[in-house]
């Protein structure tokens, strides 16, 4: 992944766990329906039916202890960013606000990336211009809601290379394929994980 290797990993595990003191919960890994991963034509709420454009990005709800038991994240767990950046946009989404975050390191496109943040409640100081160094966090995961699908409280993120054809202040999910580059969150996430045979709430 381009990303990935222009980036380096990203301790954004290491940052979520000790923000939201996960680790007095036993965290050991993330876990995912198939319908969470990136590319997944399917969702893993609501009716479990098909999604209109393959899923954008990963989308963090569950994770498990060291005793093998799954948890989930709740609202109000906080949200850091993954790498240093500058906040460029914040946007609605169906279970709340979406926060995009610019990182300006090098590659072979020479252009930057973006990292996507889903379904939170920015932090109310957070604003467009702000610089934020990795492991700051931007906000917290939203309840669900807003929403009319019956969808849980979940971290959605989506990064990619910018294509430079869409300025930061008109992006909007509609045209986040035409604007990104997508590649796959887990690329760049440093920690292990697994994926669960069987969608459920």
């Amino acid at each position: 992944m381009e990303t990935g290797r222009t980036a380096g990993k990203s301790r954004f595990t290491e940052f979520l766990v000790r923000e939201n003191r996960l680790d007095g919960c036993g965290f050991e890994a993330w876990a995912f329906w198939p319908g969470m991963l990136f590319g997944a034509a399917v969702k893993w709420w609501g009716d479990r039916g098909k999604r209109t454009v393959p899923h954008e990005g990963v989308d963090f709800r569950l994770y498990t202890d060291r005793r093998g038991r799954v948890l989930c994240l709740e609202e109000g767990i906080r949200v850091p960013v993954m790498y240093d950046g500058v906040i460029v946009r914040i946007i609605d989404d169906f279970l709340g606000k979406s926060v995009l975050a610019a990182h300006g390191l090098s590659g072979p496109l020479r252009r930057p990336f973006l990292t996507v943040y889903g379904h939170t409640v920015p932090r109310p100081d957070l604003a467009i211009g702000a610089a934020v160094t990795a492991g700051d966090v931007i906000a917290t995961i939203a309840g669900a809601g807003r929403s009319k699908g019956a969808a849980y409280p979940h971290l959605h993120v989506s990064m990619g290379r910018t294509s430079g054809l869409v300025p930061y202040e008109r992006l909007e999910w509609a045209n986040m394929k035409v604007a990104l580059a997508l590649s796959n969150p887990l690329d760049a996430i440093d920690v292990p994980y697994r994926i669960l045979e069987q969608e459920g709430p």
